[in-house]
């Protein structure tokens, strides 16, 4: 058998198994060390979905809808709304 015949069938082997370039990223949300660093990506900040601004003057609606983000980065929410790093 030829290098190239046996390369194939190694390609097609490793493909049909799920192995070459396969790489899983669901449910792999980015930690972010701070609000600034969280600024950057979303600028007003991530909330599970659902989530409602708990303010006494108009609420942050535009911040992303994320329930995998959002645990991610549950720390940074100090008030508890349900939205990290609200901002306007």
């Amino acid at each position: 058998m030829s290098i190239h015949k046996l390369s194939a069938t190694a390609l097609v082997t490793a493909l049909a198994m799920g192995g070459i370039g396969t790489a899983v990223t669901q449910g792999a949300a980015r930690s972010f060390p701070n609000c600034t660093a969280l600024h950057r990506y979303y600028p007003h900040g991530v909330g599970r979905v659902g989530a409602h601004d708990h303010t006494s003057g108009r609420p942050v609606a535009t911040f992303k809808r994320s329930n995998a983000l959002y645990r991610a980065n549950r720390r940074l929410d100090r008030d508890g709304d349900g939205i990290a790093c609200e901002k306007r």
